[in-house]
């Protein structure tokens, strides 16, 4: 999945230690995709995806591909939206307004 939008806030790093003893790191960030409804999105990393997430500022709009998925407690059902490719989406502009015909192989 893609989510597309301007980057409103960081939440606070969280780690901890499993129960086999590795350590862990989570961070989560906030995306306002401009939608009319449902426009705020809570897009999470973990491991070394957070350093990748962090070179993100806010203000910024960005492009994140995500993994969507759901899990089942106690009858309950939980989400997580979980990224692992993130990018300035201004930035990717710029570079395909240079991408011209001549540059095409065919």
């Amino acid at each position: 999945m893609e989510v597309n939008g301007k980057l409103v806030k960081k939440l606070e790093l969280e780690t901890g230690t499993s129960k086999s003893g590795k350590e862990w790191k989570k961070q989560s960030i906030v995306i306002d995709t401009g939608g009319e409804f449902n426009n705020i999105i809570a897009v999470s990393a973990f491991g070394d995806k957070v350093d990748r997430m962090n070179k993100l500022e806010l203000g910024m709009d960005v492009c994140i591909l995500c993994n969507v998925y759901s899990r089942e407690y106690q009858g309950k059902y939980y989400h997580n939206i979980d990224g692992y490719h993130f990018t300035n989406q201004s930035r990717a502009e710029v570079k395909n307004d240079f991408v011209t015909s001549d540059d095409m192989p065919f």
